[in-house]
Formats: C-alpha cells, structure tokens, sequence
C-alpha cells in the first residue's frame, strides 16, 4: 500500500512525459502486485474492492500493455461481479424481481469490463488473436497469456449466462470454449483446476454438449485441486448434479469441508454460495 501511495504522489506532481511513465509503471507495478495479495475477510475484500478496481483500472488505461495489472483488473472485475453482485441478484430473486434483475444487469456489465480488459492485453500481445476466434481457428495462444484467457474465457462465460436474451451474445458461446480449450492445451492443471472445472461446465450447458466429457473435465479438476478448491465441488454440484439431490447436496457439503479447511477469500466465497444453496435446497428439489 505505501508502494501504491508514493507512485500515486509522483503522478500528481511529475509532469515530464517520460518520468509520468515511469510514475505509471511503478503505480502499475504496485497495484498488479496488491491485485495477488492473499485476504480470506470476505467481508473486508468486498469494501476495499470497488476502490481497488477503480484505481486499477485508471492506471491500466495509462499503461495498456501492463500485461500484470490487465490481468489484476480482469480478475478482479469478474470475481467482484460474481461473489458481490450476481451473488447479491440471486438471493434477491424470491424477494424483489425488478431489484435482482437490476443486479444481473449489473454483473453483466462488469463480466463485460472484464473480458474487454482481458481480450484487449490478450490482443496486445498477440495480434490476430480476436479474428481467429471469431473465424473458428486456433487463436495463436502463447503459454504466459494462459492466465488472462482463462479469465477472458470465465468473464465470456458468465456474460453469455446473464444474457440468455441476446441472440448475438449467445452466439459467442463457441469463442469462450475455444478460447479455453487453448489454454488448456497449454497448461491444463491451471489454477489448481479452475480451467478444467470451467470447460466441465462449458461442456455441459453447452447445446449438444457431452456430460460424459464434462464429467471428465471434473474429474481432472478434482485432481488438479487436490482437495484444497470448493469451487471445483459447487461447479461440478451445478453443472452436473442439479437434477440429483442427494449428489447435489454431498457435492456442497464436501466443498463446506475444504472452504473451512483450506481459508482463502475463493473458499470463502464458495463457502457462502455453498450454504445458500444448502439453506435452500427444498426450493430446487
């Protein structure tokens, strides 16, 4: 945090061009950094996020080829939209209908500025990258770009979730799994097996998916995880298990164990959706 003080200062009193950039680069620096510091006070995240994201991304868009603060940023607007808004909208759904779907609306836009972010830094690096995915070729990934595609690749995900009624939106489906069957060709245990738990559900809502190879992709991700990741167990419990109770609820009571076992802010997250679903679990079944 001092780091990220002492490059805001230089900002507001250097105005040479090239020391400006240098100011940039080290605020840049600092915040990447800050991006990746470990917090498991959901609570305290969620209050020092939205300022953290701000930040973030005004430097970025001082410095667009900082390939670490792209990837910061992206992660950071796609994991706020998922744990503090889309969150928020579902559990708002049986109460208040207009709020909730304002929520949605919101998780959208932010899933959105995080893909852009993530696509624009994956362009950057590599030209070309964005017209090969929507022509239907292999886009050309590179191994230190894994990361910010299976961000991008999450971020596409969860826009074309919350925009079932957009036609063209939709559309875009076979990008996102092309773009995260890339990375994974390159470095599948990524993320402790996030990127394989990620293609398990792409391959099961996809139209004409396989739950045979969907169940493959979880059973990777388990091991990748090693016990240590409840958002492998929730994905796979809502991928795969949403028609089967009693497979349903073991999944969730098993991601309970490991978010209370192994504290991280991820666990925490799922460890919350995990005993919402539980609490209501009567009104899916």
């Amino acid at each position: 945090m001092r780091r990220i003080l002492l490059s805001l200062l230089l900002l507001s009193l250097l105005s040479a061009c090239s020391t400006r950039q240098l100011a940039l680069r080290g605020a840049a620096d600092a915040l990447a950094a800050q991006g990746q510091a470990p917090e498991d006070d959901l609570q305290l995240a969620r209050e020092a996020s939205a300022f953290y994201l701000k930040l973030s991304e005004s430097v970025l868009r001082e410095q667009p080829g900082h390939a670490p603060l792209a990837l910061a940023v992206s992660s950071g607007f796609a994991q706020y939209a998922y744990a503090f808004v889309a969150f928020d909208a579902e559990r708002m759904e049986s109460r208040d209908a207009k709020a909730a779907l304002r929520g949605r609306q919101r998780a959208a836009r932010l899933y959105e500025r995080a893909l852009n972010h993530a696509m624009a830094a994956l362009q950057d690096q590599q030209p070309g990258l964005v017209k090969r995915l929507a022509v239907g070729e292999d886009p050309g990934l590179q191994a230190q770009q894994v990361a910010l595609a299976y961000w991008a690749a999450t971020s596409w995900a969860a826009l074309i979730s919350l925009s079932k009624d957009q036609p063209e939106r939709v559309a875009e489906l076979p990008q996102a799994l092309r773009l995260a069957q890339a990375a994974d060709r390159l470095e599948p245990q990524h993320a402790d097996g996030a990127l394989a738990s990620l293609l398990g559900t792409l391959e099961a809502s996809r139209p004409g998916g396989s739950i045979r190879l969907a169940e493959r992709y979880f059973e990777r991700a388990r091991q990748a995880a090693g016990g240590r990741q409840a958002g492998v167990l929730l994905a796979e419990a809502e991928a795969l298990a949403s028609a089967d109770r009693e497979r349903f609820e073991a999944l969730l009571r098993e991601a309970l164990v490991v978010a209370q076992t192994h504290r991280s802010l991820a666990n925490e997250v799922m460890r919350e959706r995990a005993q919402w679903l539980l609490d209501t679990l009567d009104e899916r079944f």
